[in-house]
């Protein structure tokens, strides 16, 4: 429609768009995997995101309900397959609680350093790949050049660099090899100065800034109402976290150590301190920019950031406290072993949040009912509400953030 003003050459135009349907996925490059997401959008606008799933569905507890526990170990190692380390722990801990055994005093340490290494891997990796996310190359490169010595230490650990098997029901499959723990440690020396290098990449990069802060903002009582955990919940700023609020048996692993919750203090708007003493002048925390605003994308990504700290901090008080430590590394239960009649349910910590897995047996060596809760699935779960009103470009800022692997969402 256009109507004519006083210029006869000058005409006015009554713009109008309509609503369309456009499919992100399941096979773009900024949806984490096989997910597809349906947008609607109006013009440049998004209005609503719907995630379709079950792209990569395998049947995962389906058959977790026909092995044996020692069994299934492989199974969780293809859940959040850039974590598998800290898969295979919460499904012991969970066969352990049912069977009630309780793991040597090595043990408990050995398994703080795999996991907590598993950590830094996987958050190395949503570093990188919220990079390519948003457009830049050359972070991805970064953190995998770290990422790959730690698996080249998981390696040497148990002849594996992605799926594990490693943290098995009654402790780990070996014990760390000669030398290890000397070269693990060597490796932390000099990772900690790669830190400030991650930082200039990201954290403080003026474009990075404008793509991040203020967009995604997700308050605390949505996170909440959504089921939302680890670093997208602390992000938000809800200082939770299962290795001080989870449950005695996963909790006294860490019992000992010193470490801190990586959230935002209401009061001072500051996040808790490095402990500069331990690793260096060199490292020291990027100021938060004036654009962020609490739970947006920028402190979802910085959360992950400080928490690659804290698990260098557990890593270097683990590797002396395995050192000093009485008794084994932990010898797996057997292969066929009967399990108790009754029923356990144990969560963890993992990198993406709150991962617990459900066990029920009926006194055979085969488990009658398995059912794994994904931290992933209730990150994802937010993803219409943080959309809702932004631009097109800002869906992969946004979905970036939350960080989901989808093969612990498609079980």
């Amino acid at each position: 429609m256009s109507t004519k003003v006083d210029d006869p050459r000058v005409i006015e135009f009554d713009v109008r768009t309509d609503e369309m349907l456009i499919n992100m996925g399941p096979q773009h490059p900024s949806t984490h995997g096989v997910l597809r997401l349906i947008l609607r959008t109006d013009g440049e606008i998004v209005s609503e995101v719907e995630p379709h799933l079950g792209y990569l569905h395998r049947c995962a507890e389906k058959i977790g309900e026909n092995l044996t526990p020692r069994q299934w170990v492989p199974y969780t190692d293809r859940m959040d397959y850039l974590a598998g380390m800290n898969m295979n722990l919460g499904w012991a801990l969970v066969v352990e609680k049912l069977l009630e055994h309780d793991l040597p005093e090595k043990a408990r340490h050995l398994r703080v350093i795999i996991s907590e290494m598993g950590r830094i891997a996987s958050h190395l990796v949503g570093m990188g790949a919220y990079g390519l996310d948003l457009g830049t190359f050359s972070p991805f490169l970064y953190a995998f050049r770290e990422r790959e010595k730690i698996l080249d230490l998981f390696e040497k650990a148990c002849g594996a660099r992605l799926t594990y098997s490693y943290l098995t029901p009654g402790g780990a499959t070996g014990d760390l090899p000669p030398g290890w723990v000397d070269e693990c440690r060597d490796f932390l020396a000099q990772f900690k100065p790669c830190i400030p290098e991650f930082h200039e990449l990201l954290t403080n990069n003026q474009i990075f800034i404008g793509r991040t802060a203020g967009i995604g903002v997700m308050s605390a009582a949505t996170a909440i109402n959504y089921g939302c955990t680890g670093p997208v919940l602390r992000g938000s700023g809800v200082p939770y976290d299962l290795r001080f609020n989870g449950e005695e048996r996963y909790t006294e692993m860490y019992e000992g150590y010193q470490f801190d919750v990586i959230v935002q203090d209401p009061e001072t708007g500051k996040y808790p301190d490095p402990h500069l003493e331990e690793f260096g002048d060199d490292l020291d925390y990027p100021e938060i920019p004036k654009e962020a605003i609490l739970g947006d994308c920028w402190h979802r990504f910085y959360v992950r950031m400080l928490e690659v700290v804290q698990a260098i901090r557990l890593v270097e008080q683990a590797l002396d406290k395995y050192e000093s430590a009485s008794g084994d590394w932990g010898q797996p239960i057997k292969l066929t072993q009967k399990l108790p009649k009754g029923e356990a349910y144990l969560e963890t910590e993992a990198p993406r949040g709150q991962m617990g897995f459900y066990l029920v047996s009926t006194g055979d060596s085969i488990p009658w009912r398995v059912r794994a809760r994904s931290s992933c699935f209730c990150n994802l779960s937010v993803t219409s509400e943080l959309c809702r009103g932004t631009l097109l470009a800002d869906v992969p800022a946004i979905v970036g953030s939350l960080d989901v692997v989808m093969g612990e969402i498609d079980r």
